[in-house]
């Protein structure tokens, strides 16, 4: 999946995600390859990405919203 982590200053990640972790308002959840479509509300905690080599990658971030469609994850952060 192509993964990409905005704020209003940068953009923190841009990339290839097998799997991603966010901190939901309801609490955690996972987005796999071939995910349903879904917009999700985020709160304070960190972005959990498994990357190209298989290796975790961590990112704390304040809140936002994620946005999943055709394989692609957009998530504007705080």
């Amino acid at each position: 999946m192509n993964l990409e982590i905005i704020t209003p200053e940068r953009t923190i990640f841009k990339g290839y995600a097998s799997l991603v972790q966010m901190p939901g308002i309801d609490g955690l959840f996972e987005v796999l390859t071939n995910h349903a479509p879904m917009i999700a509300v985020l709160t304070k905690g960190r972005v959990k990405i498994k990357n190209e080599q298989d290796k975790l990658e961590y990112i704390d971030i304040k809140g936002g919203v994620v946005e999943v469609l055709a394989n692609k994850i957009t998530v504007l952060a705080d």
